[in-house]
């Protein structure tokens, strides 16, 4: 029973928490700034509705980082029916923000006029890929909006974790070495497969050194675009020593067939992980990009060290 002076005596009383100081205080949550650009997740390859599915869990990864995200998704080969095309989605997304600075402004409130890029393209691509980041950068250009394009995912040391969280669950590889934990198919050669060509290889190179030290075997990246790439990388892992190999796609997913996977990994003669699919790296580095561009928090995501 209260007073009216507080409760009465004998039953207990909840004190606010004291604020906590110092390097472990937990920092305060960040929200997306009010009329700040959106984020637009720019989708290669066929539009389905697996790719759409997978599009939308790394945006709710990427929302559950930055609460009020304004985040789309759009497809580079889409129809603008079930799947809108990039350049419908930036005209559509320029223009609702001048719309709610308008009704904003109408209603008396005191908002400041949209200035900055309307959004930020973030291309769903582990690896570089020339032609395809001409055609989004095309279609930027079309829509007539002032958007901004980042780079790709990668290379990252997010990227060696997840792919090493693929290979884990494949069985193709420990799932953590420092605790010895043995997996009978472990493969101890990893051919690295991307999309892109040379430059694609090259940038997959990186994140293949960073998955290397996490596995203690070779890692050599091949191109699945370029014909005989896979196979002359696994024969150099076999020359070199390698007798188990396995294919880790270097892949979000989207951006290539799944037969061309399947037929990579039986030329290469190897067992194949799955693609990085919806990871929460790749949410957390999408709007890392997104946040990057912007020049506001959340900051740059920390790659795990290496098991």
């Amino acid at each position: 029973m209260s007073t009216p002076t507080g409760p009465a005596s004998g039953l207990p009383v909840r004190m606010p928490r004291p604020r906590q100081s110092g390097r472990h205080r937990r920092p305060e949550p960040v929200v997306a700034p009010e009329g700040a650009a959106a984020l637009v997740l720019a989708l290669p390859g066929t539009p389905s509705p697996a790719s759409r599915s997978l599009a939308e869990e790394v945006i709710s990864i990427a929302r559950s980082e930055l609460p009020g995200l304004n985040a789309q998704i759009a497809y580079l080969d889409g129809d603008d029916a079930d799947y809108p095309t990039l350049t419908s989605v930036l005209t559509h997304a320029a223009a609702e923000r001048t719309a709610r600075y308008e009704q904003a402004t109408a209603a008396g409130r005191e908002v400041a006029e949209p200035s900055g890029p309307s959004a930020v393209v973030v291309p769903l691509l582990a690896g570089p890929d020339s032609a395809l980041i001409r055609r989004i950068r095309q279609a930027v250009v079309d829509s007539g909006t002032q958007a901004e394009l980042t780079d790709v995912l990668g290379p990252h040391p997010l990227l060696a974790e997840a792919l090493h969280v693929r290979l884990s669950e494949a069985g193709l590889a420990r799932a953590d070495r420092a605790r010895l934990f043995t997996v009978a198919t472990a493969a101890d050669g990893i051919v690295l497969a991307t999309v892109g060509g040379e430059e694609a290889v090259q940038a997959a190179g990186i994140t293949g050194m960073l998955l290397a030290a996490r596995l203690a075997v070779p890692v050599m990246a091949a191109a699945l675009d370029v014909e005989g790439s896979v196979a002359s990388i696994a024969a150099q892992l076999q020359n070199s020593g390698s007798a188990q190999l396995a294919l880790a796609p270097y892949l979000v997913g989207p951006e290539i067939d799944a037969g061309l996977l399947d037929a990579a990994a039986k030329e290469a003669g190897c067992s194949t992980a799955e693609p990085l699919g919806a990871y929460p790296a790749i949410g957390k580095l999408v709007l890392s990009l997104y946040a990057t561009t912007l020049g506001i928090t959340p900051a740059t995501p920390q790659g795990a060290q290496a098991h």
